[in-house]
């Protein structure tokens, strides 16, 4: 009788174990199906761009524009 009962323990731990591995799949898919999918949704309807793909110039640095301020405006950034 107690042979049954831990064989039953255990049955029951190797069935918890694949149910969560299931449901923790499906619902992981529904989250990154929901928020990538509605993100680039958005993204799209309204043009915006994360990343700059394409490249303009010969290097990946931004253009600061520095000298188009004047410098009181850089003593009073914040």
């Amino acid at each position: 009788m107690k042979m049954f009962f831990e064989e039953f323990k255990k049955g029951m731990k190797g069935f918890g174990d694949n149910l969560t591995i299931i449901i923790n799949s499906i619902l992981l898919s529904l989250v990154y199906i929901i928020g990538v999918g509605l993100t680039s949704l958005f993204a799209k309807l309204f043009r915006k761009k994360f990343l700059e793909l394409k490249k303009r110039r010969g290097t990946y640095w931004s253009e600061l524009n520095l000298k188009k301020k004047s410098t009181e405006d850089y003593y009073r950034q914040f």
